[in-house]
């Protein structure tokens, strides 16, 4: 965790982006580390725990961060929990809470409230369309003997 910590605060001395650090961790050893990356990639994904999870994944070979733990500077987004999900590391640390990243600027809260909104009434409007022809990618999974699943 202080090496997460570390990271965060490097970062921002560095002018690299904002105070979150993050680092994946197997076997007592780190595997790889991340720190926000979003405004000196021009990349809205490049969360901490993305970039951390991305490197630890290439590191290791594997899309899944099986037997691994993720320590993160502070409590995932809502896009870095679901991508910790995704990536199924077995336990995640963190130190500052939503609340503190709140206080520092960095509320999310508003995207939790959008998970209950009805798709097309979300600040963003999400609507359908072709569904019908986009099943057809699912079908052809389906159909995938040699598929691999995740």
């Amino acid at each position: 965790m202080r090496r997460a910590i570390e990271l965060a605060i490097e970062n921002v001395r560095a002018g690299r982006g904002g105070p979150f650090g993050a680092v994946v961790v197997k076997d007592g050893r780190i595997v790889a580390e991340g720190a926000n990356l979003v405004t000196s990639s021009n990349d809205p994904t490049a969360h901490a725990e993305i970039v951390a999870i991305r490197a630890a994944c290439r590191a290791l070979g594997a899309f899944q961060l099986t037997g691994c733990e993720l320590y993160t500077s502070c409590e995932p987004c809502p896009m870095c929990l679901g991508a910790i999900y995704w990536a199924r590391p077995q336990r995640v640390y963190y130190g500052a809470s939503a609340h503190d990243a709140a206080a520092a600027g960095f509320d999310d809260s508003f995207i939790y409230a959008q998970f209950a909104a009805a798709p097309a009434a979300r600040r963003i409007p999400c609507l359908p369309l072709l569904a019908g022809e986009a099943l057809e990618a699912f079908r052809e999974w389906l159909r995938k003997p040699d598929r691999v699943p995740y």
